[in-house]
């Protein structure tokens, strides 16, 4: 109930502010003209977003993470394969350019929260739904409300701190400069989705071994985490330093965009190790329920470090979008040794949820 209420409000105002959401962000006449339509779909379509991430935190905390993982899978795919039929028009359907792109990724996610919510109420399974249930309970709205707020705040800060590394980008370089970028980026999210399932795992395994009061068991399992998390980001920080090239190329050939993707590429690739390492340790401390310690967290890093770094950097030594690159392995490193500290300090162990 909380997250349709939310949903539905983060809807209205993106598809009303849309335009001006990308005027702020830096885009040019151009982009907004042809963005705007994308941004409107894409926010219209919060509902699914946020409850496909919301109801696969239901399966994961009970356990289930195949179900989560096949709601992806299926959301993922049919965006696939939509996009290219709706973009260009393939068959008896029109051609909608850009906005063909959005309609896909919605249908894609709508399709992956049906398939949830078939499991959730018509089949049974771990977890079973009754109408009951949506009879509103202020008790356990406001323990829910405690504590995941912190938790919301810190993707706050965290998508507050990509926005404004991209807005620097847009200033200090050009189109073609936020382009490569955003190539650049989305390999970087394609490539950290395996961490993040492991890190995801890594919370639902905290929350159960507290809640079966084994914590030196949730130590062990965080630990045994971050040691695959290693291995993996390590292979694809060889992978972006010596391939940013050919991944970039197969996205553009325009030579310019792919100077700036692949730069972006490889520098972001430097610190990948440290991502993995920091995701897991933030994920374990939310597990337990001490979500306030991430929030301090992501403040430091994202807002204090990372983005008055990468403004230094970019526009008073006139790095340009080089000074946005830098920041962000630098932030995920400091990210990674303080959220390694305050794990292994333990007070997560003490956490009453």
């Amino acid at each position: 109930m909380i997250s349709i209420f939310i949903a539905i409000f983060v809807a209205v105002c993106g598809v009303y502010f849309a335009s001006d959401i990308l005027a702020i962000m830096g885009a040019r006449p151009e982009v907004i003209k042809e963005g705007t339509s994308f941004a409107q779909v894409i926010f219209a379509s919060s509902p699914s977003i946020i409850l496909l991430f919301l109801i696969n935190g239901i399966f994961r905390g009970a356990g289930d993470a195949a179900m989560a993982m096949r709601s992806l899978w299926l959301a993922s795919f049919i965006n696939i394969v939509l996009c290219p039929i709706l973009i260009y028009g393939l068959g008896p359907f029109p051609e909608l350019g850009l906005v063909g792109a959005a309609i896909a990724t919605a249908v894609g996610r709508t399709s992956g929260v049906l398939y949830q919510c078939y499991h959730l109420f018509a089949k049974n399974r771990i977890i079973k739904i009754y109408s009951t249930y949506f009879k509103p309970n202020l008790e356990i709205i406001k323990s829910l409300l405690s504590i995941s707020t912190p938790a919301m705040f810190q993707f706050f800060i965290q998508s507050g701190s990509w926005i404004a590394l991209t807005y620097i980008v847009s200033i200090t370089g050009s189109t073609d400069a936020s382009a490569g970028y955003q190539i650049a980026i989305r390999n970087v999210v394609f490539f950290i989705l395996p961490a993040w399932g492991l890190s995801n795992a890594a919370a639902t395994l905290v929350g159960q071994n507290l809640g079966a009061k084994q914590p030196e068991r949730a130590e062990q399992s965080v630990l045994l985490t971050t040691k695959y998390n290693i291995i993996f980001m390590g292979f694809v920080t060889l992978l972006f330093v010596c391939f940013s090239e050919f991944i970039i190329g197969l996205y553009t050939s325009d030579k310019v965009i792919l100077a700036y993707g692949s730069q972006a590429l490889r520098i972001i690739g430097f610190g990948y190790v440290f991502y993995g390492i920091g995701m897991v340790m933030i994920q374990s401390l939310n597990g337990a329920g001490d979500t306030k310690t991430p929030t301090w967290i992501n403040i430091f890093c994202f807002w204090m470090i990372q983005i008055p770094l990468a403004w230094f950097l970019a526009v008073h030594l006139g790095f340009g979008p080089l000074g946005s690159f830098i920041a962000i392995p630098t932030a995920e490193t400091v990210l990674a040794i303080l959220a390694f500290y305050f794990f292994k300090k333990g007070k997560w162990k003490t956490v009453q949820v």
